[in-house]
């Protein structure tokens, strides 16, 4: 065993301490598991929403796109800023809304909004579809990790397990508390490397910033600039259009925003969100360092840009602190997204179902889900193989079809229904799954239309087809009401 992997397992058996530790004192309930029991602080609801930042795609797939791609990865960027802006109106009516109602899951906003468990039914399951490549993403990423900053010592493999069995044992014992506690450690180490990587490397290898440009434009000049076809400045701007509205979309995302004690604490992290969002830059200026220093990466192995580089100018004990970073930075949003799974089975699938089940008989289902959720992730995260953005962007087109039916259900007079929400989601999905499987673009579909039109972002075009069908279904049922047991009348 070398001294990396020595830091990386340090780091490792820390984190499941705090995670274990942070149920100390609390009666573990359903509510308190899943919500934190309402109860989290402006620093608590700032480290697990920035979780949502600093995951491993920050650490390999930021980077990666920034040496494979150059300038489109800066979508990256823009879109947190934008959805940290949104959150200031966005959440707040949200969370009293939840906490009036004592809702536990995004799916729960869902049913109580529009009376309609059939809409919670498939809020939950494109929830889960899209969680899971979110959580293979952070399982693939913690092994490539770890694999590569011990050296080899470790496989890919191994060390995704070791990850996923770490995650469900803090998650099944303390909940969101775990998650909560362990980000705080994340959060300082991740903190302090991403900094010092994106300072250091340039300065070590080009002498400056500008040095470090002037060499990519000189040898590369086309990952400097936005290209015509393809990733272009439309693709730009519909990707982050895309991402920024559906931040808040993901449901594990979605159940962190219960945990504040009041709704205060959204208008203060808004404040402070996008200047933290600019500690990304640094992790661009790693990629970007990358470029020269060590070339011939390709496909998925760009995402090994951070890694490679790191490994070329630190001795193993640091390399083994980056590693422990990057390794945090799956455990976070790996137990979020976990917890999130699990819930939303149990409550709002299983429950549907069984409704005679108590909070207890659920709150045990949703623990006894953990490991075997972590086990299905396992299998998809030996059987993937597209790149970490890739992945990120995928699952960002299904959640994304909830925003129209969230944003319209803010409304005093909401004009959208529950049949017109549920079909707009449907469409939305089949759009997304459709144009996914078969490696459709619009350009491939309609080669005719402008470029501008050929390069939107798949999920954006078939976010429009959501809002279309979602309308048009509104006008025609506007007088259908359901209960929230499901049955159906006509006024």
């Amino acid at each position: 065993m070398n001294v990396a992997l020595i830091v990386i397992f340090a780091f490792l058996l820390i984190s499941i301490y705090l995670g274990i530790r942070a149920k100390k004192g609390k009666t573990m309930n359903f509510e308190q598991w899943t919500t934190g029991g309402r109860s989290f602080g402006t620093v608590f609801v700032f480290l697990l929403s920035v979780g949502e930042i600093y995951t491993t795609f920050t650490f390999l797939g930021a980077s990666g796109w920034a040496y494979g791609k150059g300038a489109p990865a800066l979508y990256i960027l823009a879109y947190g800023c934008i959805a940290f802006i949104i959150s200031y109106w966005l959440l707040p009516p949200i969370w009293r809304y939840a906490k009036e109602n004592r809702l536990v899951s995004q799916s729960d906003y869902f049913v109580y909004k529009y009376n309609s468990p059939a809409l919670g039914i498939l809020v939950s399951i494109v929830g889960i579809v899209a969680m899971i490549p979110y959580f293979v993403l952070q399982l693939k990423g913690l092994g490539i990790i770890v694999s590569q900053a011990s050296y080899g010592s470790i496989s890919p493999n191994l060390a995704i397990w070791i990850g996923a069995i770490s995650i469900t044992v803090f998650v099944m014992i303390s909940g969101v508390h775990g998650s909560a506690w362990t980000s705080v450690l994340k959060d300082i180490i991740i903190l302090v490397v991403v900094v010092f990587l994106g300072l250091y490397l340039p300065i070590h290898y080009y002498g400056s910033f500008t040095q470090m440009f002037h060499a990519i434009d000189a040898a590369h000049p086309e990952l400097l600039t936005l290209p015509d076809k393809g990733m272009s400045v439309y693709w730009f701007i519909s990707t982050i259009l895309l991402t920024s509205l559906g931040f808040y979309t993901w449901p594990h995302g979605f159940t962190a925003i219960y945990t504040a004690k009041n709704e205060r604490v959204f208008r203060r992290n808004a404040v402070v969100f996008p200047l933290y969002q600019l500690v990304l830059l640094f992790v661009f200026f790693v990629g970007f360092a990358a470029i020269l220093q060590v070339p011939g990466l390709q496909g998925a192995t760009e995402d090994l840009a951070l890694l490679k580089i790191s490994k070329l100018a630190f001795p193993p004990w640091f390399v083994g602190v980056i590693g422990a970073a990057g390794l945090l930075a799956a455990l976070v949003p790996g137990s979020l997204l976990l917890m999130a799974t699990a819930t939303l089975i149990s409550k709002n699938l299983y429950k549907v179902f069984r409704p005679r089940a108590t909070d207890g008989q659920i709150a045990k289902l949703a623990t006894y889900l953990v490991p075997i959720i972590a086990l299905v992730s396992l299998y998809f995260t030996s059987n993937g193989g597209q790149t970490i953005v890739a992945l990120l962007l995928m699952g960002y087109s299904f959640v994304i079809q909830f925003f129209p039916s969230l944003f319209f259900s803010l409304f005093r007079h909401n004009p959208v229904t529950w049949a017109g929400a549920f079909y707009g989601i449907l469409v939305g999905e089949i759009v997304v799954v459709y144009m996914t499987v078969t490696n459709t673009s619009i350009g491939s579909m309609m080669p005719f239309l402008p470029q501008a039109v050929k390069d939107l972002n798949p999920g954006i075009v078939a976010l429009i087809v959501n809002i279309v069908v979602m309308f048009i279904v509104s006008l025609l049922t506007r007088n259908v009401r359901v209960s929230r047991h499901g049955t159906a009348s006509v006024t």
